[in-house]
């Protein structure tokens, strides 16, 4: 693992604690509702085997696990150990502790064998794969034939009064709200990677370039993030 995905991997760990919280009141509850579109993008059918990409606290994998029904088996990969710890804790809570696997590994360099997962999934963690077109190969490699890439991303929106709203909340409020609870700098990082972020048709084109077959992209909640859908 390279500086930048271990440094990366730390200033998460840091506010891991505080993260699923922070997520819940700065979305205004509407996180939960975005991971649901997502999964819901999962081809239909129960079970199957599912990597989730920085899977952070878990709250993707379980969701997977929540619509796949009992026969579903997730994998969920980060490389922040604390986040992961959290996630182990939040899967036994929920009784789905034998059916979720967490791995350490940054997502230009996943550990698992071609074709092994019925679908690949990455919510919000994207932006902070340091080589992005090869987090994106990566994920396409390990997915079979005909399997989904499913990725939910942070967007800007743009060209409304909402937007103009939003991005001053998005790049000043925000930081100044979660440093009151949680380390200031992750949260200052977290609007200035979405500004660096590709515009969802660049995306998708990277999508393209690294496997994935019909793409397709939508905004969700004004824009405020971007479901972006692909077949190996």
């Amino acid at each position: 693992m390279d500086e930048r995905n271990r440094s990366i991997g730390d200033m998460f760990s840091a506010i891991a604690p505080r993260y699923d919280l922070l997520n819940k009141l700065l979305s205004a509850g509407r996180d939960r509702f975005w991971r649901r579109e997502a999964v819901a993008q999962i081809r239909p059918g129960h079970g199957g085997r599912h990597l989730d990409m920085a899977t952070g606290t878990a709250d993707v994998a379980l969701e997977i696990l929540r619509q796949k029904g009992s026969e579903a088996f997730v994998v969920g990969s980060d490389i922040s150990t604390e986040m992961m710890r959290l996630g182990v804790e939040k899967a036994a809570r929920a009784g789905k502790k034998g059916r979720i696997a967490f791995v350490r590994s940054p997502g230009e360099a996943l550990p698992f064998r071609d074709g092994v997962f019925d679908s690949a999934s990455v919510a919000f963690g994207i932006r902070n794969v340091v080589d992005r077109a090869r987090g994106l190969s990566e994920m396409c490699r390990v997915v079979r034939t005909d399997g989904r890439i499913v990725v939910l991303e942070f967007s800007r929106p743009e060209g409304t009064i909402f937007g103009a709203l939003y991005n001053c909340y998005f790049t000043k409020v925000l930081p100044r709200v979660a440093g009151l609870v949680s380390k200031r700098s992750a949260y200052t990082y977290l609007p200035e990677s979405v500004q660096a972020f590709p515009s969802p048709p660049d995306f998708a084109e990277m999508m393209r370039k690294a496997g994935c077959a019909d793409v397709d992209y939508r905004p969700l909640t004004f824009g405020i993030v971007t479901l972006y859908v692909g077949v190996k």
